[in-house]
């Protein structure tokens, strides 16, 4: 999408009556706001927990594959509800999120730490002892979880400067 259609598309958004009631009610954003950080901390808890158990930092005694039976359903329903919310914000601030840099790289940063969680979880799906079974895998399980901490830890400064970066 070219800055200009970008653009077009934001002007119109911001006009729609679902925008203009997020604009005018004023606890809309921070009940949205509220719900959305929560969701990261959901998120981030998970993930820290996780992956600290791939790096054989926390929780050795327990199989990778039940860490993420009982995880990987609280990020993904977490996920879900930080898109809901999300579109929602930016519903509210089309042009402060859409045309934001750091929201765009926001967004590639968390298509990225999707896809780790993905190769992670499709893993233990296959075979629960997967990423334990060969060494090649548990050096390739550390990288994608030292990438995974980087990424989600990125995702959540590129959000926040959302808020820092003006937009013209």
């Amino acid at each position: 999408m070219t800055s200009d259609s970008l653009h077009a598309f934001t002007d119109w958004l911001s006009r729609t009556p679902p925008s203009l009631v997020i604009q005018n009610v004023t606890w809309i954003v921070p009940a949205v706001q509220t719900v959305h950080i929560a969701c990261i901390a959901i998120v981030m808890g998970a993930m820290v927990m996780l992956d600290f158990r791939i790096l054989g930092l926390a929780g050795r005694g327990q199989p990778l594959s039940v860490l993420i039976n009982r995880l990987m359903p609280w990020v993904w329903w977490a996920l879900i509800v930080l898109l809901l919310t999300g579109a929602a914000l930016i519903t509210g601030e089309p042009a402060r999120s859409l045309e934001n840099p750091a929201f765009q790289l926001k967004m590639v940063l968390l298509l990225c730490a999707c896809a780790l969680v993905l190769t992670v979880e499709r893993g233990v799906r296959t075979d629960s002892a997967f990423w334990d079974m060969k060494p090649s895998r548990k050096t390739a399980a550390k990288i994608i979880a030292i990438a995974s901490l980087f990424l989600f830890a990125a995702i959540v400064f590129a959000g926040r400067w959302i808020a820092y970066f003006e937009v013209y």
